[in-house]
C-alpha cells in the first residue's frame, strides 16, 4: 500500500492530528520551493531528522506570484509538490494560498517549526503558536552557494550574446 503525500490542507491537518494523537513527533516548515536545489534538498532532509514525521507546506502559484513578483513560480506548483513528494525525507505535502503559513500553522500546531538560517527569529511566522502549544522552532543554517534566485538568473544570462 502506498502512502499519499501530497493532501488537500483539510485532510493534511487531520494526519497531522492523527500523528500526534500517536505520539509522533510532527515537524513542520514551508516554502515556495520553486527551482529545487541543494540547499533545500540538505535543508529538508536536516528538518526530517527533528521528529517522526515532515510535512512541507508549499505556497500555492497565486501567493508565489504576490511574494516573488512577475515570472513566478518558474514550476507550477502541482509540479513543485510533486518534485518535493519524491524525496525520501518528506512525509506529507499540502499547497496553501495565504501569503504567509499563519493560519495553517495554528491550526496543525507541529511540535517542531523549522525555517531556514535567513529567517531572524522574530520573523519566524508561527512561532508564537507553536511555542505557546510547547513546540519549538528550530534554525537550520543556510547552505551556502544555492540559490533560487541564482539559478534563475544564470538561466537568463544563458540566453544572452556575450
Amino acid at each position: 500500500m502506498t502512502i499519499k503525500k501530497v493532501l488537500p490542507l483539510d485532510e493534511a491537518i487531520e494526519v497531522v492530528d492523527e500523528l500526534k494523537r500517536g505520539g509522533k513527533r510532527v515537524v513542520f516548515t514551508n516554502g515556495c520551493f520553486d527551482l529545487l536545489h541543494p540547499g533545500h534538498t540538505r535543508y529538508l532532509a536536516e528538518a526530517r531528522k527533528l521528529g517522526d514525521a515532515l510535512l512541507v507546506a508549499v505556497n500555492s502559484d497565486r501567493s508565489v506570484r504576490a511574494l516573488k513578483g512577475a515570472g513566478r513560480p518558474v514550476m507550477p506548483q502541482d509540479e513543485r509538490a510533486e518534485i518535493l513528494a519524491a524525496l525520501e525525507c518528506v512525509d506529507y505535502l499540502t499547497i496553501f494560498d495565504d501569503l504567509t503559513p499563519q493560519a495553517v500553522i495554528a491550526r496543525m500546531l507541529p511540535q517542531v517549526l523549522v525555517k531556514g538560517g535567513d529567517w531572524e527569529p522574530t520573523e519566524i511566522v508561527g512561532r508564537s503558536e507553536v511555542e505557546a502549544a510547547g513546540g519549538k522552532v528550530v534554525s537550520i543554517p543556510v547552505v551556502p552557494g544555492f540559490s533560487t534566485s541564482a539559478l534563475i538568473q544564470a538561466a537568463k544570462n544563458l540566453g544572452q550574446a556575450p
